[in-house]
This record gives structure tokens, C-alpha cells and sequence, in this order.
């Protein structure tokens, strides 16, 4: 109760007590300080403590029941709830018109989690703040001063000594992506693209026209002596590459193999594109290598703060070398003027707190990789896998390349998966699926049990054909 009372803080005047007491309780059961299924102090005992009347806890609670916020329960009063319904596809997944918003349905398309405890409180304060930016314009092209010296911090922390100016912040990693891209090539460059790889990263490049050259990434890693092979015949104008928990492998690159990759991009004259969203999910402790800029100093970094934060905030960045500065910008001009001012203030105080995972969230992903790992022997007997010290998803090779057709019979159990085929760049990768662990450890293992009848429906099927509207991979 103590607790309680301090998290509500002192009363408003000047709103209605039961709604100072409902918008303060739906505030902390949004932002996770009172976690769902969390019991509630009786109105009895609320009302003590607060010093409010019966009638104006008995409303407060109402309001929230209504809400969603609130479930009352016979015999033990009020339990703290989210209001999910319909948005619970994949448990706060995407929601894409055509492919099914049913409250059943589990979505394992998509590779983000929730927000993190104090996202709420983050975009209250930054709500405090945005006025005095509305006097102004509201668009800030390389993004808001104290937001670039946060992710300017971040990289010195990391060995890499980084000038706020350096910063580019844009809508997301895959914005930051498709505007190095852009920026760097013309139509029929050569690029270097890794295979398997987050295929909206792939499209953004391909949309830019530029000729594409594939390089391989084993569920151990990356075969670098290929690599370099395959860079000197090609010499390729730019490499898009996630060396950081990959994605979908879960593969990092260690110092000494960026070094080696650094060598033979240098000779070439490639510009290294490396995506570092998956950079902050570390769910084992490992020697965390340095980023590839202080390998190689043609390097532009992408970062997010959809995985370490919330995919809602909509926000990531570029750390770019000085001698590029003036193309990124200016392709910056021609693209989206600036990422949402409020959106940037509310990821500021984010990192203001916290740069990276926040420690309840990674304990989560940690029992929900634990309840994947234990549930998948039994349910694809004979497939096989590496688990990652970091990132979001198991990439699992299975005894058969049927990926497509689990993918299709696990859709008629409301169970949406992303098969290998939709990471590769041309074709192939029919053996293998990525299976995220990003939801509670009781929704992996429904969906880990819905993906054995899926694949004991393929097995006793051998003509199944595969499905041909998969759902495109959001995350």
C-alpha cells in the first residue's frame, strides 16, 4: 500500500478525485509498475489510505473495469489486467489488414516485444515538455540536440568515439537502412547482402535498384574467407550486413573475424551499411566486440530503439563518418525532414535511464528462450538449432525443407510463422524457420504445442502443398 501510494504521487486539484485516482492506476498498470495480475488494495482499505470517499474509489475502479484496465473478481476484489481483446495477436504483434486479427490466433511473424516498464512516465514527461517546441517548427533533420549526445555517449561507452553531430536520427532502423542505401549508390551498384537476412532490409535495397550480391550466413556464422573472395571479385559500392545477434541466426561476430571482414571491405572500397538493432537485446553475458566502425572507418551504424525500448516509438538512427555527413544529409532533406519530436523526447528519457534492455525484460525473454528451447525436441523431433546469446528468435533447421508447408498447416491452427524461404535473397533456405521468443513463456509454449500437431499434419500429409499468402515478416 505504501508503494502504491508513493507511485500515485500527490492529488491534482484540479481534476476530479476519481479520475486523478483511474488515470493515475491505468498509468502504472500500463507502464508495467503494477504488473498484470497484480491484486489491488480493497476500496476499503484504499480509501484510508488516501483519504478519499468510498463512492470516489468504487467510480475510479469502474472506470478502469470498464477500461480494461481493471477485472473484478469474486472473493479477491480487483486484479490489475491489460486491455488486450483483438490487439492480442502475437501478443501485441502486428495487426496487417487480410491475414486474420482473431483473439486465438498467435503470431510468431514478428520479432519485437512489449514496452518496457517506464515507457508510459517517458511519454508523460516528454507530453511536458513538447510545448515549448511548438512555437518552432517542429522539424529537426539530424534530430533534437540532447537526443544525439545520449547516442553519441552510448558509442564512446562502447570504444567508439562519437561526435553528437555524427548522429542522424530517423524513423526506425529500416528507414536509416533504405537512406544509407539510397544515399550511397545508384541504379545497378553492386551490394553485398547477407543470406539469410531481415528481408524488409533486403527489399529496401533492392527498391533502390542496386544489383545485389549474396553472402552466407551459416547458423555458426559467416564464412569470411568466402567473403573476401566474393568482395574482391566484385568490389561492391556499399555491404548491408547485422553482425550483432543476426537476424534471424542469431550469430555475432567476434573482434577478430570483424578485423578480418574490415581488410577485405577496406581493400575494395566498400562502405559498410551494419544494422545494430538487435545490438542491446545481450541475454547472456558475452565479450561484447567493438562496433564495426572502429574496424573499419567507412562504416555507417544503424541503431533502433524498437528492440532494446518499443517498436512504437518509431525511432532509430545512423552514426555516420564525417566524410559522408554531407550526402546523408542531404538524401535526409529529400526524404522525411525528421523523425516526431515527441517520440524523440520520449526516447530521451528513455536512454536518459536506460541505453539498453531493461532488466525485467530481459529475464522475460530469458524464460521465454528457456520455454522454446524445452518445448521444441519433442514437438520437431530431429531439428536443430544454436541458441544465441542475444536477439529475439530461434533460427531452427528441421529434419525436412518443408518449412512453407508448416508455415501453411500451422496457419489452420491460428499459429502464424515465418519460413527460411522469406530470408533468403533469391531462393532456397526451404529447411529452415525463424521462431521468435518474444512472448510470455506460457504463449511460447501454446505456440511451440500448436507447431507440433502443424508439423505431425505435414508429416502425415506428404502432398501438402504450401500456402501461397504468407504473411509478410513485419519485425
Amino acid at each position: 500500500m505504501a508503494r502504491l501510494v508513493g507511485l500515485l504521487g500527490p492529488r491534482d486539484p484540479d481534476v476530479p478525485a476519481y479520475r486523478w485516482l483511474a488515470d493515475g492506476l491505468r498509468l502504472l498498470i500500463a507502464d508495467g509498475r503494477l504488473p498484470s495480475g497484480q491484486a489491488l488494495p480493497s476500496e476499503r482499505r484504499l480509501t484510508e489510505a488516501l483519504d478519499l470517499s468510498r463512492t470516489t474509489v468504487t467510480r475510479a475502479y469502474a472506470v478502469l473495469v470498464e477500461d480494461g484496465f481493471l477485472r473484478a473478481r469474486q472473493g479477491s476484489g480487483h486484479v490489475a489486467t491489460l486491455p488486450l481483446g483483438q490487439q492480442r495477436v502475437g501478443v501485441g504483434g502486428a495487426l496487417l489488414p487480410g491475414f486474420g486479427t482473431g483473439e486465438a490466433l498467435l503470431d510468431l511473424t514478428c520479432a519485437a516485444g512489449r514496452a518496457p516498464v517506464g515507457t508510459a512516465e517517458a511519454y508523460a514527461k516528454a507530453v511536458q515538455q513538447l510545448p515549448s517546441y511548438l512555437a518552432g517548427t517542429g522539424y529537426a533533420t539530424a534530430g533534437l540536440p540532447q537526443l544525439q549526445a545520449l547516442i553519441a555517449q552510448r558509442y564512446a561507452q562502447r570504444g567508439l568515439p562519437t561526435e553528437p553531430d555524427q548522429i542522424l536520427v530517423v524513423s526506425g532502423a529500416l528507414s536509416g537502412v533504405s537512406l544509407a542505401v539510397r544515399a550511397l549508390t545508384r541504379p545497378g551498384d553492386p551490394v553485398l547482402v547477407e543470406t539469410p537476412s531481415y528481408p524488409n532490409s533486403v527489399d529496401a535495397a533492392r527498391r533502390s535498384g542496386a544489383r545485389l550480391i549474396p553472402i552466407a550466413v551459416e547458423p555458426d556464422g559467416w564464412d569470411l574467407e568466402a567473403i573476401a573472395s566474393t568482395v574482391a571479385a566484385t568490389r561492391p559500392v556499399a555491404a548491408q550486413l547485422i553482425l550483432d545477434f543476426h537476424n534471424p541466426t542469431g550469430a555475432l561476430m567476434l573482434d577478430a573475424e570483424r578485423e578480418q571482414l574490415a581488410a577485405a571491405l577496406r581493400r575494395a572500397g566498400t562502405v559498410a551499411i551494419v544494422d545494430e538493432t538487435m545490438l542491446e537485446v545481450e541475454l547472456d553475458e558475452v565479450e561484447r566486440p567493438l562496433p564495426f566502425a572502429a574496424h573499419l572507418s567507412r562504416t555507417i551504424l544503424v541503431g533502433s530503439s524498437s528492440k532494446s525500448h518499443w517498436g512504437g516509438l518509431r525511432t532509430g538512427w545512423l552514426r555516420v563518418p564525417r566524410p559522408l555527413l554531407p550526402r546523408l544529409l542531404q538524401a535526409r532533406i529529400a526524404d522525411d525532414l525528421g523523425a516526431p519530436i515527441l517520440e524523440q523526447l520520449t526516447l530521451t528519457e528513455l536512454l536518459a535511464a536506460r541505453p539498453g534492455l531493461h532488466p525485467e525484460s530481459r529475464a522475460a525473454l530469458r524464460a521465454s528462450r528457456q520455454a522454446m528451447v524445452d518445448a521444441l525436441p519433442s514437438a520437431l523431433p530431429g531439428a536443430r538449432w544454436t541458441v544465441p546469446a542475444g536477439g529475439l528468435s530461434l533460427w531452427v533447421e528441421l529434419p525436412e525443407p518443408r518449412s512453407r508447408q508448416l508455415a501453411a498447416a500451422a496457419r489452420e491452427l491460428e499459429l502464424l510463422i515465418s519460413p527460411g524461404p522469406q530470408f533468403a535473397l533469391q531462393h532456397g533456405l526451404d529447411s529452415f524457420v525463424r521462431l521468435p521468443y518474444k512472448d510470455p513463456a506460457e504463449v511460447v509454449t501454446e505456440a511451440i504445442g500448436r507447431l507440433a500437431q502443424a508439423w505431425l499434419a505435414v508429416q502425415e500429409s506428404p502432398g501438402r502443398r504450401a500456402g501461397s499468402a504468407l504473411r509478410p515478416v513485419v519485425a
